[in-house]
């Protein structure tokens, strides 16, 4: 190894023991010095930067025991707990497609000229801001998905990945997923937390839609009460591709939510959709963004939570058309719910227009319960926690109604169910 590799003894001693090659070691390494120059990122109205969101811990090999874990998989094609991969089913049909879908390691050793072409090269970069250069020097788990050119695949890639916290310890995880030119995918994935120890995580997701490519990423986030998150999720979009975003964050703990599509290529089409509901005394800030660059690009944002308890949730959209992008339109609306007067909401819409010849449009609202549909339901024999959750159902339903699987309309419904049930009982 270089002499600037054994420098950090912790990277040094990591990189030898997983056999990993030199030239991702020295991203490492180059992240881990430019830390202490590159600040935090900014997102308005999110006050984080006392939160133990920074990764202090130093990089070493661990190993999760899953033998007496007893997980929700609903039969997933991958299944992660922390950086230890427990269950891999790529159908054959895909394989001989050329579909390729590994762990981190696996990726690292066998496609990296997949890893060196597209890992924080267009979606985002390694020295954004700190918590990306702190994710690239710690990284130890992630998924490698790779869908070859004109390689449409007809059912679900479903993942699950598990934070492993039964000990204290970040948990640094990327996903870095490509549909290549002309190509289709349907990704659902599931995040969740074991154990119950204080711990930080660290999550950059990449996205990579190629030229004429289709990509429909679902995502059910529930970690748990005692995890500080930053949640990175990137998209990258060339000409006429297309990804539609589904995200439930249905989280327990305090979490930074930084969504953002770059919709680089002419024609190219992003529709983020988010439920989000905040419990407890947490802390849930979600910063969601579409930057039209290219010409007759379609960027559309709709967010709607729902806060109980002493909770939080912080809604920033964000429209941003750049001079140059003619015809492009950037649609949004954010809408909170409020069922306590302990908690508190922020629907905060922002249009950032540079050229002419472009439609743009926003709404936003933070309100609570409507008094004359509870009284409604309840002069029908209804008790007030389950009129609550009917009228609750009653607003995130245009949401769910517009995610693009039914499956996934049916998990969120279940765990907005679940979460609201508890949020009731921390009232």
């Amino acid at each position: 190894m270089t002499s600037k590799i054994q420098e950090y003894a912790d990277i040094a001693e990591y990189a030898q023991q997983m056999q990993e090659p030199e030239w991702f070691t020295q991203l490492r390494v180059a992240a881990r010095q430019k830390i202490p120059e590159l600040v935090l990122p900014d997102f308005q109205k999110i006050k984080y930067r006392t939160w133990p969101i920074n990764l202090k811990q130093e990089l070493s090999v661990k190993h999760s025991q899953t033998a007496d874990l007893n997980l929700e998989t609903r039969q997933g094609n991958f299944v992660q707990v922390g950086p230890q991969l427990v269950q891999a089913k790529l159908p054959a049909e895909w394989a001989e497609k050329g579909v390729v879908v590994c762990d981190w390691p696996t990726a690292l050793k066998e496609h990296p000229e997949l890893v060196q072409k597209y890992f924080m090269t267009k979606a985002t970069k390694p020295t954004e801001n700190r918590l990306n250069a702190e994710h690239v020097a710690n990284l130890t788990s992630g998924l490698l998905i790779y869908i070859p050119k004109n390689v449409i695949l007809q059912a679900p890639l479903t993942t699950y990945f598990y934070q492993d916290a039964r000990e204290k310890q970040d948990y640094v995880h990327h996903l870095l997923l490509i549909a290549d030119e002309n190509s289709e995918v349907s990704y659902l994935e599931n995040t969740g937390t074991v154990g119950t120890s204080e711990t930080t995580a660290n999550i950059i997701e990449e996205v990579i839609a190629c030229q004429n490519s289709k990509i429909k990423f679902a995502s059910v986030d529930r970690l748990g009460q005692h995890t500080t998150t930053y949640l990175n999720r990137r998209g990258y979009l060339e000409n006429d591709a297309r990804v539609d975003w589904s995200m439930g964050m249905m989280n327990d703990g305090d979490i930074v939510g930084d969504f953002d599509s770059e919709l680089v290529g002419t024609a190219s089409h992003a529709e983020v959709k988010v439920v989000a509901i905040s419990t407890g005394e947490q802390v849930q800030g979600i910063d969601t963004r579409v930057t039209n660059y290219g010409q007759h690009s379609l960027g559309n944002i709709l967010q709607h939570g729902v806060i109980l308890a002493r909770s939080s949730l912080i809604f920033n959209g964000i429209g941003h058309i750049v001079h140059g992008a003619h015809g492009a339109e950037a649609q949004q609306e954010s809408r909170v719910l409020m069922l306590s007067t302990k908690a508190r909401g922020d629907a905060n819409p922002i249009l950032l227009i540079d050229d002419n010849d472009v439609i743009a449009g926003h709404a936003a609202s933070v309100g609570r319960v409507d008094e004359q549909k509870m009284y409604y339901l309840m002069s029908r024999g209804i008790d007030k926690k389950t009129a609550e959750r009917l009228v609750i159902r009653g607003f995130l339903g245009p949401v769910l109604s517009a995610l693009p699987s039914k499956e996934v309309q049916q998990i969120l419904a279940d765990m907005i169910e679940r979460k609201l049930v508890n949020g009731q009982n921390d009232e």
